[in-house]
């Protein structure tokens, strides 16, 4: 029996090769969105659950949420919660607004990221109404109020490692959105009413 010619098993094999990076590289493209969507469905990595409804009844026991609000180098907009923290009973429904205002001279969409800490109490964030959810666009000089509805889960008192927590950290950070170029920062009066950001 005859060996295949050398130069056709040379091809053969960095074909392999480029099937395989080609693979390889598809699948680091595409952890991205599935390990955010894996966070946003489990609570893994302090990231908030998405919930449709809040729990029946609520605790009588309250616990403080602090807020935190950022922006990426790129985006030219200011961002901030309307209050630093409050104090929410376990189960009950509350709403907290942000405030953004686009700096820039030109439209510009951003992408708020988010986080809960500590970590492990994620899975117990539940946030049924988020402008986290899509991607926000504001004309030059424009502010908007931008709520968030959110629950703690009373879960979250069954579990031994967050039973004792106290005090659980929301925060935001707005980068620009990957359809666009970033927008450059400019000092401008804002032409709409609302709060002084």
């Amino acid at each position: 029996m005859s060996n295949p010619p050398r130069g056709r098993s040379y091809g053969l094999t960095a074909a392999a090769c480029c099937v395989f990076v080609a693979a390889m590289v598809g699948a680091a493209f595409a952890s991205v969105p599935l390990y955010s969507m894996f966070c946003k469905l489990t609570g893994y990595g302090g990231t908030p659950v998405r919930a449709d409804s809040a729990p029946k009844q609520a605790l009588d026991r309250t616990i403080t949420v602090r807020f935190d609000g950022n922006v990426a180098n790129g985006i030219g907009w200011a961002f901030r919660p309307e209050q630093r923290q409050m104090t929410v009973k376990i189960g009950e429904i509350s709403e907290v607004k942000f405030f953004a205002e686009n700096r820039t001279e030109r439209t510009s969409t951003g992408t708020a990221t988010f986080n809960v800490t500590p970590e492990i109490t994620g899975q117990y964030f539940n946030k049924i109404a988020c402008f986290c959810f899509t991607s926000q666009t504001l004309k030059p000089g424009e502010k908007v109020e931008m709520p968030v509805t959110f629950f703690i889960d009373p879960a979250i008192v069954d579990n031994y490692q967050t039973r004792n927590v106290d005090t659980i950290t929301l925060s935001y950070t707005f980068f620009p959105s990957s359809e666009q170029t970033p927008a450059p920062v400019a000092a401008i009066p804002a032409t709409n009413a609302g709060k002084s950001l």
